[in-house]
């Protein structure tokens, strides 16, 4: 396990002062620890705990192509003891041999590395791919979850369709001339809008190879295709819909109002999940990154409210 407190010197954490700001944080940065569980196989999965020493009271999965980082913002805006992991084959966690990333293989993984660092229930957050994972984590695992929020994802979801342009910014380019260059994709593709922000997101989640080209670091990069989007059946997670029905704990669809779902699949949710709660935000797909203040908002009521 690695620890740092929290300095624009150290480089992993070189953003944190000016993510502060951009949330209107004042006072000293929280304590911040680089950690890792092994989870079987010779394999790590690697995190961030926000407020260190303390016992997490919220555990959140970022979505593909993504990392641990991106939820900077919003924990600095939320202020409460949290952690946020890299999922297997992102950030410093490190990739499966077979290159699967389904949700259902990462739900072990995830389990176990919640398993070590949250020894009370937490309110677990999974946020696109992390959101499906963060399903079956709670239907196998209950007794680690207290309250399930699902963001900007269900299982009806078509990952060549509705979810189609994320995967096609993954994988449609495998490496670039600048950071500038990205960023520009990422605003074509409707990743966001604010190009301090997906810049500092696009630093941390690429590496310069030898001939000088930005490549990506996470393993989805350097595949043909994303989770699910191989499979011959148009909804290949909808066997998760059986997981969140079994689940005897609160659980909250937030949804991105320009995001990756529509009114069809937000009903069929509405249908299947009739006691969940739904709540709606403006902004797109990777709302922790481009709304951190109004995300981190919603998730400290929900947070509170199990308390």
């Amino acid at each position: 396990m690695s620890s740092a407190a929290a300095s624009p010197t150290d480089d992993e954490f070189r953003f944190l002062s000016g993510d502060a700001a951009r949330v209107g944080r004042t006072g000293p940065l929280p304590r911040v620890e680089r950690v890792a569980a092994e989870v079987g196989e010779g394999r790590r999965i690697s995190g961030l705990r926000f407020d260190a020493p303390a016992d997490p009271a919220l555990v959140l999965l970022h979505g593909a192509g993504l990392n641990a980082h991106s939820f900077d913002p919003t924990l600095l805006s939320l202020g409460l003891p949290a952690l946020a992991l890299d999922l297997p084959g992102h950030g410093r966690s490190d990739w499966r041999a077979d290159a699967d990333y389904r949700p259902d293989r990462l739900a072990s993984d995830v389990s176990a590395a919640i398993e070590q660092f949250a020894p009370t229930p937490v309110t677990l957050l999974g946020h696109s791919l992390g959101g499906l994972t963060a399903a079956l984590v709670a239907a196998a695992r209950p007794e680690l979850v207290r309250h399930l929020v699902v963001v900007d994802i269900t299982p009806g979801i078509a990952p060549g369709g509705n979810a189609g342009s994320v995967a096609e910014f993954i994988t449609g380019q495998r490496d670039y001339g600048s950071v500038e260059e990205i960023v520009d994709r990422a605003v074509q593709f409707g990743i966001g809008s604010d190009r301090t922000a997906l810049s500092r997101g696009v630093a941390l989640n690429t590496r310069r190879r030898p001939d000088g080209r930005l490549e990506w670091t996470h393993h989805l990069a350097h595949l043909d295709a994303l989770p699910g989007s191989g499979s011959d059946d148009p909804r290949p997670y909808a066997p998760i819909w059986g997981a969140l029905r079994s689940l005897d704990l609160p659980i909250t669809l937030v949804r991105a109002e320009r995001g990756i779902l529509n009114e069809e699949l937000v009903d069929e949710w509405r249908d299947r999940l009739p006691a969940a709660e739904i709540i709606a935000l403006p902004g797109p797909h990777n709302l922790h990154e481009a709304e951190p203040v109004l995300l981190a908002s919603t998730v400290r009521g929900i947070v509170e409210r199990g308390l």
